[in-house]
């Protein structure tokens, strides 16, 4: 499959999405609870419905795994191995509070690994993809518009300078311990999958997550992240995959790294 020519339609399909859950943001809404007590808004059932539309019609050949799909017991057959992973408002509690830090993201999966993904953050006007092996890109939006279009890259690591990004919603003791082992490090705390977008553009060079994710979280910028040089990997070194647990989707503890040949120590089993 010719994975670039799918991605100025995909392109176009983000800031439509981003502009409906920008009109819900800018409303009184509605927050309920899914079954696992995680917020949904208006903004997350109708960003997806948008998604799914246009991905099931560019590629109709391409099962879509959309978030609030799943929350509900709709779920495609995926076993062809290439599917689309959906997450149309990641950082949902930020949203809720009124933030920026939240995004719209779509990933392709094939045969476990993210190999193209879009993450747009409405809110900041910034848009992020890239396709594994080819490169990363991140764009200003203006008035619906892409511009300012350049190519992303994860810098080099300086173990005197080291910026980690870490979860602003969910710390942990394990998370705390871990970033023991960096004492000189700066921190950032930032919501969303903006984490492994601050990787691919070369602002920060690890984040740890030692708390639980699913695979929708982390698809879109992961592949972000690889197709700028990164990687992310599980306990032991080896790499996330996706579609472990079709159940749940559920993502084990995870390290994202910007320099792949800097040594870090191994995340702690969980």
């Amino acid at each position: 499959m010719n994975f670039e020519k799918l991605v100025s339609p995909i392109l176009e399909t983000m800031l439509k999405a981003g502009q409906v859950i920008m009109d819900v943001y800018q409303t009184d809404f509605e927050v309920y609870g899914k079954a696992d007590q995680s917020p949904v808004t208006e903004a997350d059932r109708r960003g997806e419905d948008i998604i799914t539309a246009d991905l099931m019609k560019l590629t109709p050949e391409i099962p879509v795994v959309g978030e609030e799909a799943k929350s509900e017991g709709q779920c495609p057959d995926i076993s062809g191995g290439i599917f689309w992973l959906v997450d149309p408002l990641d950082g949902t509690k930020e949203f809720v509070k009124k933030g920026n830090d939240f995004t719209v993201n779509i990933g392709l999966i094939q045969d476990g690994v993210p190999v193209m993904g879009f993450v747009l953050a409405p809110a900041l006007d910034t848009i992020y993809w890239g396709i594994k092996g080819v490169g990363a890109w991140m764009a200003d939006v203006t008035g619906g518009a892409l511009e300012n279009t350049r190519q992303i890259t994860c810098r080099t690591a300086d173990k005197d300078n080291l910026v980690i990004v870490a979860s602003k919603s969910h710390r942990s003791a394990d998370l705390e311990a871990y970033l023991e082992n960096f004492p000189g490090a700066e921190n950032i705390s930032i919501g969303s999958s903006l984490k492994l977008c601050l990787l691919a553009t070369g602002e920060a060079d690890l984040y740890p997550r030692l708390g639980p994710t699913c695979e929708w979280d982390t698809a879109a910028a992961h592949a972000v992240l690889l197709a700028a040089g990164g990687s992310v990997e599980v306990t032991g070194g080896e790499p996330l995959t996706y579609a472990k647990n079709l159940e749940t989707f559920l993502n084990p503890w995870f390290l994202c790294r910007a320099d792949t040949s800097y040594s870090v120590p191994h995340l702690p089993e969980n």
